[in-house]
């Protein structure tokens, strides 16, 4: 295995712009493990399946083809970059995200991807269950309004531009109670994390608190064949 980055935490803390900076610093590859568990929510509703049926949910898992190049999502050939940022798939991926066989199938793959070089990966049990061992365990996290706010103005995200943000912020908490009382990988604090508050923080001072946590433990940015021949 090679050099694993793992950052959790929960929706709008600012996982996603961390870690790309983080990853693009280092020449490390960067996964959204969150996107791999929306994919497959969206395929199930492609396919016309019960997201609460986990046999059928699990196989769509098994036989899909990811590929994860930067921000950009695709699965069995489909770019879902966009589509699996909406109101409906962040219904849909809760439902998906709490099977345990699921994510046993989606934590393999994830952990068969630090095989192929160094890794920082973002979501929500990276440093519990993914990589417990990963050298570098960060947990970001942020105030629920602020986290609702940066979601209303992420562009990435078509919910927010039909949103109010009070309704976003209520979809945030349920989705927070979710994660946080679901019986597979459940969202919490490795014990050796570094936890960061990100609410008054730039983006910046965020990205140079990890370097530093990056630097403590010796890691160093990819050399240049390793960064060349990253693939999903």
């Amino acid at each position: 295995m090679h050099a694993v980055i793992a950052i959790d935490g929960p929706s709008g803390a600012g996982k996603g712009t961390v870690a790309r900076a983080v990853a693009a610093a280092l020449g490390y590859r960067h996964v959204d493990t969150g996107a791999m568990y929306r994919a497959v929510a969206w395929r199930a509703l492609q396919l016309g399946l019960d997201l609460d049926d986990e046999e059928a949910v699990l196989r769509v898992s098994r036989e899909a083809a990811f590929e994860l190049d930067g921000s950009r999502v695709s699965i069995d050939g489909a770019d879902v970059s966009a589509a699996i940022r909406t109101a409906e798939i962040d219904r849909a991926v809760t439902p998906v995200a709490r099977q345990a066989r699921v994510r046993a199938e989606l934590v393999a793959r994830q952990r068969a991807m630090a095989d192929d070089g160094p890794v920082v990966m973002e979501g929500r049990d990276i440093g519990t269950v993914v990589f417990p061992d990963a050298p570098v365990k960060i947990y970001l996290d942020a105030l629920p309004e602020e986290r609702a706010r940066r979601r209303a103005n992420d562009p990435a995200h078509s919910a927010s531009a039909t949103q109010a943000l009070e309704e976003i912020a209520q979809a945030m908490a349920r989705r927070d109670d979710h994660d946080r009382t679901r019986q597979a990988s459940p969202l919490s604090v490795a014990p050796d994390a570094l936890v960061i508050d990100t609410t008054r923080l730039s983006v910046a001072e965020v990205v140079e608190r990890v370097m530093a946590a990056v630097g403590a433990r010796g890691l160093v940015a990819a050399p240049l064949a390793v960064h060349e021949r990253r693939r999903p």
